[in-house]
């Protein structure tokens, strides 16, 4: 039961992200600066769901527990990778919503091709560097105890408890480096939101009101899913293991899988490009 489960948010997880990624490839009219984000957006929740799902499908599955040095290696670091890569995304995302908001007539100055490109580029990198920092400090320890990783995944806390030496410098720089990296983003959105609240509610078009409301609305909806989790899980170092387990899996799991539908039902373009998509297909399927 739990193996169809998590493989059915699995597979929902590929295919929503898919879509959009198609949907926004095929339409030249998404081809803007809020849609390339989206689509960086896609590509990590994709990498983010094949963190652990598929590794903890085949553990339900065999009944096998076991995995190798390297794929636990692997485990922490593009779990770090991709989840702080998608923390900076989602900061930049906010730039560009403010900017298209309280800057409108030199929005396409400010952010040109290249200032994304190199926005998208930043996340990557910077993401990159953070998590070589953690997986580093974390494997450098010596490890000459108890094998029995206590948790679903390779995870930098659960790993660490098995050192044979002090732990304290690790422990205090993932919660340091951990805790302010996500606090820093959170802060930096919820001041851009400030702006952009502002913002709209001097608007004196209702509809211009209403559009950029909506587009607003879903990328904090999706900045909501990823921060409660990671905020619960890396916050409160004492949280019970009862709590942790199902918060962790529902942001490896879930939350990935909600972010295209989310984008999706509140976005008339998303829908449209979809639907034309669908469309085109059916049209030269039948001319074939």
């Amino acid at each position: 039961m739990l193996f169809v489960v998590f493989l059915t948010f699995y597979l929902c997880t590929l295919l929503g992200n898919l879509l959009i990624l198609v949907a926004v490839v095929s339409d030249a009219h998404l081809h803007t600066p809020m849609y390339f984000f989206l689509c960086n957006l896609s590509v990590l929740d994709i990498g983010f769901s094949s963190v652990s799902t598929p590794k903890m499908l085949a553990n339900v599955l065999v009944r096998s527990q076991v995995i190798s040095l390297g794929g636990c290696m692997s485990q922490v670091f593009f779990y770090h990778f991709l989840g702080s890569t998608e923390c900076f995304l989602y900061t930049v995302m906010a730039y560009d919503r403010f900017a298209a908001i309280c800057n409108p007539l030199r929005y396409t100055i400010i952010m040109n091709c290249r200032v994304c490109a190199l926005l998208a580029a930043g996340t990557w990198v910077t993401g990159s560097f953070h998590a070589t920092i953690l997986t580093t400090l974390t494997f450098q320890l010596p490890y000459c105890g108890s094998s029995e990783v206590d948790y679903f995944f390779c995870d930098i806390f659960p790993v660490v408890k098995l050192a044979c030496s002090n732990t304290l410098i690790i422990e205090t720089v993932s919660f340091t480096n951990i805790g302010l990296m996500p606090m820093t983003c959170f802060l930096l959105i919820f001041a851009s939101y400030i702006r952009i609240v502002i913002a709209i509610l001097k608007m004196r078009s209702a509809e211009g009101r209403r559009k950029a409301a909506s587009t607003c609305v879903s990328h904090l909806s999706v900045v909501t899913l990823f921060f409660g989790p990671c905020a619960l899980i890396y916050t409160q170092p004492s949280l019970s293991e009862v709590l942790v387990t199902p918060v962790q899996i529902f942001g490896n799991v879930v939350t990935p899988m909600l972010n295209p539908t989310i984008y999706t039902l509140r976005n008339k373009d998303v829908k449209g490009a979809l639907k034309k998509l669908v469309g085109g297909q059916v049209v030269s399927e039948g001319g074939h």
